[in-house]
């Protein structure tokens, strides 16, 4: 379906990419990643997580069989593709949101990406869901893929982190304890499924999915999702 992407910048550890990446995946980045919980403030409001173990046994279903593997293989998908085929893309990505505020997260803060990195970047991206977004502007700004995928779980780990946080609520010292345990497994998604066909998306986070449908009509809320 796609053609090849364009040659990296030198090395994946050359200092500029990563500098780039770094700002890409900053707090600082205007994306609101820290307005949304993905379905976990509802959890903790029903009792179902309340300790850094519950948490990390749910974070970690969530990247291995949920939105985080499946994000990784849009990001490689929309990095390959040509730009007439992101659309399509898109529009899987899109349906494959499980709730409405879900939908939202994916579409608000890949639209937020794409507007800063035209601004800053001087691209002319279409809005896209955000990791479809962060491929695509990989490709256009001659970043290599892996450093950018690896780099997109471990924010997507980190702004649920920070998340759990406030609502469990984990200390400081709790919640990078976390980061560090599930680190090795967003390691070893990058090493499969940036390599994986579409045809490959599949999720099994039932009880997660259905958290973020309960959230949309939950009485007291501190997140957008």
């Amino acid at each position: 379906m796609a053609t090849a992407a364009p040659t990296a910048m030198s090395t994946d550890t050359d200092p500029a990419v990563m500098l780039t990446l770094a700002q890409w995946f900053s707090p600082a980045f205007p994306i609101g990643a820290f307005s949304y919980s993905h379905g976990l403030e509802a959890l903790v409001d029903r009792g179902e997580i309340g300790t850094v173990a519950q948490f990390r046994d749910w974070m970690a279903h969530v990247l291995e069989h949920g939105a985080g593997r499946n994000d990784l293989i849009f990001l490689s998908a929309a990095y390959r593709a040509d730009r007439s085929e992101l659309a399509g893309i898109d529009a899987l990505a899109r349906a494959m949101a499980p709730s409405s505020e879900r939908l939202l997260e994916t579409v608000d803060q890949g639209g937020s990406f794409i507007r800063t990195i035209n601004a800053v970047w001087s691209q002319d991206l279409p809005p896209l869901s955000y990791p479809l977004a962060v491929g695509a502007a990989a490709r256009a700004c001659d970043l290599p893929l892996e450093p950018t995928a690896r780099m997109y779980i471990h924010g997507f780990l980190s702004a649920l982190t920070s998340a759990a946080i406030r609502l469990v609520p984990l200390g400081q010292t709790e919640g990078q304890q976390a980061i560090l345990a599930l680190t090795p497994l967003c390691h070893q998604l990058c090493d499969t499924a940036l390599d994986a066909p579409l045809d490959s998306l599949g999720s099994s986070t039932f009880l997660a999915d259905i958290a973020s449908m309960q959230h949309e009509t939950q009485y007291s809320r501190m997140f957008r999702s």
